[in-house]
């Protein structure tokens, strides 16, 4: 991964939208807590440090260590780092007397700034914050202002550093795109060759140099960034991949054969390996999300442990991790990034299992990887297929866990997507499921009361899970599914629709 572009984490909600921004240059970024990034920046082109939901007056205001950054590479300071830049050199910045948030318009643009090129005069930024900048830093020079902030944006005189106080990573900047366009490739001069299929020759590249002749086991779950990881490496190492697919015993309605059939063609070795009874055991009586969530992690890896012991001299284990999954887990002490939730597949393994980690997509987002599986030849219809969670129907199954409840909720799953798929709608939604509640509710069926399960339906669209809307589905068609599924599947008597979007909820429930 050459030509690099770091972004610094400051806590703030876009900051992965700025690296989906960068990615869709066809640059490399990567995002990094602002206190916790490397210390080699040689590979670096370019350095952007953004938002916060911090006021840099207040004392617990992130405070980076910029002294290898600046003026040694080009920097673009977006919201919080403009008027970081701004507070701690020379500059003011005080509480604005209204709180810009929301559409503003750039009332002035310097002429002949390279920032600028090809932005419409009059064009629409988006404002979050309630300080504002009242005097520049040190040799800073305006380049920009809307009605209200004179200082919307400005650079700083001999180095190759620019500020702006609003977000051009977000759909209402309207030439947000190429003013990033503008300081990457015209003024950083960062190259534009990550794409898919640079990212499989050098992945496939590197995948060879690190493995070598070792033996390498792969869980497959039948989605796309396993199968994606699956064929990059059997481009690599070929018969040295070993493919196990692990029912856990919730996965959807009989999932675990037809993804074993998926597979057959492939050139893939895969064994299917059935442990659902082992993980529901385990699963007994657990109703907190996050023990859920580690236990079976915890099985997963002991099938795994079990499965490689199996496989004669097997060193490594790949997993399908992709880029939101890393973000959503790190956490750093004294960081500005919560811990939203764990994932099964990030992080190390324990001591007892000698095996290392190899995640080939670890740094690329779900569209990213499903070009990627496209410059590999792999089948659109498998590609298509929506998100499932790793621990599968577990964290969409509120509170504990039976074999009851898996069955209520594999039914209610597979009308609602064969629902989606027969009315046209499938490919339409990035990712649909529905939650069983851990209530019930009164209902009426013929002359008798019942007292029965409440099943919600989920459906989002999203580019890459970090943000999304739901969808409007028609009415129709929730009508129709709701009457399926309370006449198909018996112990539900009442369905609704979740209509929230993330953020500020996120998409799974658990």
């Amino acid at each position: 991964m050459q030509h690099n572009v770091l972004i610094l984490d400051f806590g703030s909600q876009y900051t992965q939208l700025i690296a989906r921004r960068v990615r869709e240059l066809n640059i490399f970024c990567e995002i990094f807590p602002y206190n916790h990034f490397p210390s080699d920046l040689s590979s670096y082109k370019a350095v952007i440090l953004g938002g916060s939901p911090f006021s840099v007056r207040s004392e617990d205001a992130p405070h980076p260590d910029l002294s290898q950054i600046r003026g040694k590479l080009p920097v673009l300071a977006v919201c919080y780092g403009a008027q970081y830049l701004a507070h701690f050199d020379g500059g003011e910045v005080a509480a604005s007397n209204t709180r810009e948030y929301g559409r503003a318009n750039l009332s002035f643009i310097k002429e002949n700034e390279t920032f600028f090129e090809d932005v419409s005069p009059n064009s629409q930024v988006w404002m979050s914050h309630s300080d504002s900048i009242k005097d520049l830093p040190t040799n800073g020079v305006k380049l920009a202002s809307t009605h209200d902030v004179e200082f919307a944006a400005y650079k700083i005189e001999g180095e190759t550093t620019y500020a702006i106080q609003y977000h051009p990573e977000v759909f209402h900047s309207t030439d947000g795109k190429q003013m990033l366009e503008n300081f990457l490739v015209k003024i950083a001069e960062v190259p534009q060759t990550f794409t898919p299929k640079a990212f499989v020759a050098d992945m496939v590249a590197e995948l060879k140099e690190t493995l070598q002749d070792d033996k390498v086991v792969l869980g497959l779950s039948g989605g796309v960034d396993s199968t994606v990881a699956a064929v990059l490496l059997n481009h690599a190492i070929g018969k040295n991949l070993y493919c196990i697919f692990v029912n856990n015993g919730l996965l959807r309605k009989n999932e675990f054969q037809s993804v074993l059939d998926q597979y057959k063609g492939m050139g893939l070795n895969v064994k299917g390996v059935d442990a659902g009874d082992r993980f529901l055991s385990e699963l007994a009586g657990v109703s907190d999300p996050e023990t859920k969530r580690k236990i079976i992690g915890r099985v997963f890896i002991e099938v795994f442990d079990d499965e490689s012991h199996l496989i004669q001299d097997v060193k490594w284990l790949a997993q399908g991790t992709i880029y939101p999954d890393v973000i959503e887990s790190v956490s750093v002490n004294g960081g500005p990034s919560a811990t939203i939730k764990s994932h099964h597949n990030v992080g190390g393994l324990p001591d007892y299992m000698n095996l290392k980690i190899v995640e080939p997509l670890r740094m690329l987002f779900k569209d990213e990887v499903r070009r990627v599986g496209a410059s590999l030849g792999i089948d659109p219809e498998l590609l298509g297929r929506h998100p499932f969670p790793g621990p599968g129907l577990s964290i969409r199954i509120l509170g504990d866990i039976t074999p009851e409840k898996v069955q209520i909720l594999q039914d209610v799953d597979a009308v609602f997507i064969d629902g989606l798929k027969s009315w046209g709608l499938y490919d339409k939604v990035w990712q649909a499921g529905a939650i069983l509640l851990p209530i019930n509710s009164v209902g009426v069926m013929g002359d008798e009361r019942t007292y029965e399960k409440v099943i919600a339906l989920r459906a989002v669209e999203s580019t890459d899970g970090m943000t999304a809307d739901w969808v409007h589905l028609p009415y129709d068609f929730l009508m129709k599914i709701s009457n399926d599924i309370i006449n198909k599947v018996k112990g539900v008597n009442r369905v609704v629709y979740d209509i929230s979007s993330k953020p500020p909820a996120t998409i799974e429930w658990e």
